[in-house]
């Protein structure tokens, strides 16, 4: 697995506000972004969320994912550790070629979302003659 320093310098300042009672700003769901030949594929590790805790936004060449992770432990939240993730997050995409944003599918199955943006038609152009 390739280092993520953005992923290491969150979870740091995670554990720095827990230790000094501050609420945590949230969490980085792991996302593999994989480019075929005619689509992008996303596959975002979401345990334990449902479909109604998840919004996909595309608009300007950009793809938003975000959501809320919400507690689920019983009685009081008295914990001798804690690690996975909790709370909102939020992840977006930008594409190096352009998409059919139309187009774009997602599924959630066993805690697993994927999302498949299909590359736009080929553009082709067009000489004008005289």
């Amino acid at each position: 697995m390739p280092w993520d320093p953005m992923r290491d310098l969150l979870t740091m300042q995670e554990r720095l506000e827990s230790l000094f009672g501050h609420a945590a700003p949230g969490w980085v769901p792991p996302v593999d972004l994989a480019e075929l030949d005619d689509r992008y594929v996303l596959t975002v590790e979401l345990p334990g969320m449902d479909r109604s805790d998840i919004d996909i936004h595309f608009h300007d060449q950009r793809l938003t994912l975000r959501g809320e992770r919400r507690c689920t432990a019983p009685g009081p939240e008295r914990y001798q550790q804690l690690e996975r993730g909790q709370g909102p997050f939020s992840r977006s995409f930008q594409f190096g070629t352009a998409v059919a944003g139309d187009h774009i599918t997602a599924s959630l199955a066993d805690g697993i979302l994927t999302v498949v943006v299909p590359k736009a038609q080929d553009v082709r152009r067009i000489s004008v003659g005289t």
